[in-house]
Parts: C-alpha cells; structure tokens; sequence
C-alpha cells in the first residue's frame, strides 16, 4: 500500500474524548522504543495542539491496528525496525475501513544502528523520513499553552489482560502535577540523569517525560533494555534515577553499586504511580525479611492525589484498618484521568460514587498503607474459599531459590477451581 506524505486538512477529525464532547485536534500515534524522536514528541505534539499516543511495541498488528482506528490517528510516527509491523497494522486497518479509510500521515524514524533495508523499503513506499519531517517545519512557529487545562495532551491504552483495551485521556493539568509529584516523591534535584528502563508507552513514562525537562535533566534513551548496557549506563554516565519493572530489576539485582528501591503503584488510569511505599526510619533496624515485607505494600498516596482509599464493594464504606478486611483501591483527583476515549459506559461505571473504581483489592493497615491484595477479576474462588493469587505468589517468593512466579487458576469439577504455580 502507498502512504500519505502530508496532512490533509479533513484528516483533523471530531475526536471523542471520552467525556461527551468533542474537540478538534490531532493524534499522533508513535510506534518506537525509548528513542530521542519519542521523547521530543512529547513537547512537539503537545505545543502544536495535538495529542500524543506512545504505541506499546510489544503488541501484534491486529491490536496496534485496532488502536490505530479506535483513536483515528492522523500522524503515525514509527521506527524504523518497527515499520513492517505498522504497515502490518495499517493494511488491516485499511482492509476493514475500506473505501472510507484514510490512510494517516506516516513519518519514519532512522536510526544508524538498525538493518537499514526497513528504511530503504519505507522511503520508497514514499513516506517522509523524521529529520526531512521536521525541515518542512516553521522556525518562527509560535506555540500556544492550552487554552483550557482540561485539554487532552495523550492518550494511552490500558493493557487488555481482563477486557478490551480501552483508550486513556490524560489532561494537561494532571501530567503538569504528575511531573512534578514525581520530581518530589522521587528526590529528584536539577541536573538528574534520567535512564530510560520504564517504556514511554507505559502512562507517557509516568510522566518522567516531562520532569526531567523540568529539572533540565538528562536523559539516557535505551533502544533495547539489558542488563549490560544498564551496567554501562549507571557507571559511564552518573545515573541517578530509573524505574522499572521487577523482571528488570531482578536483571539487575546482583549489580556491584547498591541500589535504593523505592515501591510504587498505580495504573494507566493514573497516569502511572499513585502511592508510593514511604520508607519510615524505624524500618532500619528491622531483620532484612521484615523490611522486604513491609517495603511490599503500596503505600500511602502520591502528592498530586487528592484521594485515596479502601472501600466495601458493597457500599463504599472505608473498610477497618486492620490489615485484613479486603476492599476496592480507589482514587480521586487531578492526577486521574479524564476518562476512556468513546467508552461512555465504561466511564459511568468506573466512575461511579465520584470515585475512580482501580478494579484492585486491596487492605488498609494500622499505619494507613494500603496493600493489593489481587485484580477482583483474578480472585480465585476455590472450595467456596477466595484466594488471593497475589498472596500465594509473594509466599513463594520467599523461598531463595524462586526468581519468578506466577499462579493462575484451572477449572475443578470438585472444588470449582484449583492453583497452579509456574
């Protein structure tokens, strides 16, 4: 298939932001690791009034196609390794839409380091390459802030483990307190040297995106992320922070230079954490085994979050903060998100109560933190018991010999299901 090299003025669709009305911008989609060109989508596409969409990379075509049409993405920015994938995805996009899709403004991103047969093959396809992209640009452009803070800045998607994906509209208010939050939480000073292990895709990088643009920091972008080059990266380049998921830490968990693990939870919803598990000094003088348990828990709730609780599913009482009674996680405030793109249902329902349902179980300690117990959808029932997989998994996780595990359910004619452990 051929591909647009411009923007057609009726490519700048009525875009559903999930609130019951609409507003005229642009989305652009960007499908690409943690690269320099992603980064600075996240001010080019904001400053010229669109919103930005980090594609997870980890997707098949029939998704990313899926999201590409759910969203109308106008401009798809993609990578250069990744371009088969994209056309992939726009040709099924196509092929469903029919005679009324319009294909997006494709814009490739090169890179020295790849096979550069995907680059050849793009530009003879006809699609403009990123640096030749932003030549045709105005120098003397001048950018407007939002008129309203309200204003969508991104959209993400949630992962789609127990439903459909959904569309996640961020606001620019809620990523300006985010950043900032995370600057705080975080112990962030000006001048920090950021490296990049947590994808962009993941909520906009929670945001790091744009905090370490606040603090005139540094960025160290990882096209690919190994145990090596983080090796390489904390000794040559002076990392002072990074965030990651516990496959990656445990990558990296022999590492010679002691590490300061902080816990956070959150979701897309969130735009990323939204507790952290503060570290009290008491804590110091515990047995290592008492740390690493108290250290588990979620935490108390961010800064920019004006609320935080556990509450009855029954009705949204504050359940006890005994450690044992389990509850629904919920959070309010302007680090929430606006809502799903075209999902009015959705948003009525997860809204509910004036509160944003997170779908987790959780409990409330004595001190105030929280504690995830399992997704309520993940709660296996068994013999009439509910049993917390979450609860298993961190019990065998306390055997030396156990790097990862994971337990699911399978159905039992006797007792309706049982645990397996892999």
């Amino acid at each position: 298939m051929e591909f647009s090299n411009s923007v057609p003025l009726d490519l700048m669709r009525f875009y559903n932001d999930g609130q019951n009305y609409e507003s005229l911008i642009i989305l652009v989609a960007i499908i690409a690791p943690n690269i320099p060109a992603k980064y600075e989508a996240h001010f080019g596409v904001p400053m010229s009034g669109a919103v930005v969409n980090c594609v997870n990379i980890r997707l098949n075509a029939p998704t990313i196609a899926f999201l590409l049409e759910h969203s109308s993405a106008a401009v798809v920015m993609v990578d250069q390794e990744f371009f088969p994938l994209a056309e992939e995805a726009l040709k099924i996009w196509s092929d469903k839409s029919k005679n009324d899709f319009k294909p997006p403004l494709l814009i490739v991103i090169a890179d020295e380091s790849c096979d550069p047969k995907a680059l050849e093959y793009a530009l003879r396809k006809g699609v403009i390459e990123y640096e030749q992209f932003l030549e045709t640009g105005d120098p003397e452009f001048a950018w407007k802030p939002p008129q309203d803070e309200w204003q969508s800045i991104a959209l993400g998607y949630t992962s789609g483990t127990t439903a459909s994906p959904k569309g996640v509209v961020l606001h620019h208010r809620g990523a300006y307190i985010m950043a900032l939050t995370g600057a705080l939480v975080w112990g962030m000073n000006e001048g920090a040297v950021y490296l990049w292990t947590l994808p962009m895709f993941h909520c906009n990088g929670w945001c790091f995106t744009w905090t370490l643009a606040a603090l005139c920091g540094t960025n160290i972008c990882l096209r690919q992320v190994e145990t090596k080059a983080i090796y390489q990266a904390i000794a040559n380049d002076g990392v002072t922070h990074l965030c990651a998921a516990p496959v990656v830490l445990n990558s990296i968990v022999n590492a010679p230079k002691s590490f300061r693990v902080t816990h956070t939870y959150g979701l897309s919803e969130t735009y990323g954490p939204s507790t952290v598990c503060a570290w009290k000094p008491e804590w110091d003088e515990l047995p290592p085994e008492t740390q690493a348990r108290l250290n588990a828990r979620q935490g108390v709730q961010y800064i920019g979050l004006e609320g935080l609780d556990v509450v009855s599913t029954t009705d949204m009482k504050p359940v006890p903060a005994d450690g044992t009674t389990i509850g629904e996680i919920v959070m309010r405030g302007n680090t929430v998100m606006k809502g799903y793109l075209k999902n009015p249902k959705a948003n009525e329902e997860t809204f509910a109560n004036g509160w944003f349902h997170s779908g987790d179980l959780g409990v409330k300690h004595p001190d105030g933190y929280i504690q995830l117990k399992d997704r309520s959808k993940d709660i296996i029932i068994s013999g009439g018991e509910n049993i917390s997989s979450v609860e298993v998994e961190n019990a065998v996780y306390l055997h030396p010999a156990v790097l990862e595990a994971s337990v699911v359910a399978r159905p039992d004619d006797r007792w309706g299901n049982h645990l397996v452990l892999s």
